[in-house]
């Protein structure tokens, strides 16, 4: 067999669609790469949009922003105490601080009214988990849709006397059941303007007491059961104060999650 003569292009023409299809696949990958890091950005700006609307709702209520921080990371280190996946885990510390992202839409004079709410003020206030759910659930965005379900159900009880829909058991979405004991615990133990925060073992004691009644038993066990860790965390949250940047990336503090 004869090699093609000098100036015969046959060979050149058996190698350019191998060119051409390198180039074209590292166009693809540059092009993914690209949408991948504005699909990224978008969805940061997304979330930090919404995280300032949630913390305009606790300026709101008297609190400085720093519960829904502690409320991320400790429900994170729930979820993963309970055997969730590190990914689930993740998307519920981004999308526990939206909780209470409805009070936003609750009058002043309700929100931080001092002493006890009258009836149509309890309804009034409790409206404000339907109203996170609309703001939330506005978006396509899986975590947005994970937020609206917490927002939604975190005021259930396991028994169901809760609001806003009265459910009862497994039917309370489990992001919601999460939330429900976290938000417990750390509302107990802070300050608010109407009383002081309570001991640690009494807050601790008043879950005890309300599981299998306000909370899912399995949660609360849970919770019961890995205390001394979690509120480890929640002391160093209150020492170093993260960033929302840390709370989206998810650097914690050194004695974050338990080993």
């Amino acid at each position: 067999m004869h090699a093609p003569p000098a100036g015969d292009d046959r060979a050149d023409a058996t190698a350019s669609p191998n060119r051409f299809d390198d180039a074209a696949h590292a166009q693809m990958e540059c092009f993914l790469r690209d949408f991948g890091e504005m699909y990224q950005e978008v969805t940061r700006a997304h979330h930090e949009a919404l995280f300032r609307l949630a913390m305009a709702a606790e300026y709101r209520d008297n609190d400085t922003g720093e519960h829904i921080i502690r409320m991320g990371f400790l429900c994170e280190a729930l979820a993963l105490a309970m055997g969730r996946t590190p990914r689930w885990a993740a998307m519920l510390r981004k999308a526990a601080p939206m909780h209470d992202v409805g009070k936003i839409g609750i009058p002043d004079k309700v929100l931080q009214k001092p002493g006890a709410l009258d009836e149509a003020e309890r309804a009034t206030m409790n409206e404000h988990a339907r109203i996170g759910a609309e703001i939330l659930g506005q978006s396509r965005i899986p975590l947005f849709r994970l937020a609206a379900e917490v927002a939604l159900s975190h005021h259930e009880r396991w028994d169901g006397s809760g609001y806003p829909s009265g459910l009862q058991g497994s039917a309370i979405p489990l992001a919601g059941r999460i939330v429900a004991v976290v938000d417990f615990f750390d509302a107990l133990t802070m300050d608010r303007c109407y009383r002081k925060a309570f001991p640690d073992a009494q807050a601790l004691q008043m879950l005890r007491e309300q599981s299998g009644r306000a909370f899912d038993p399995e949660i609360a066990s849970a919770f019961l059961a890995h205390a001394p860790r979690l509120v480890a965390l929640r002391d160093a949250i209150n020492r170093r104060k993260p960033s929302f940047a840390e709370l989206v990336d998810g650097t914690t503090p050194p004695q974050a999650l338990p080993t």
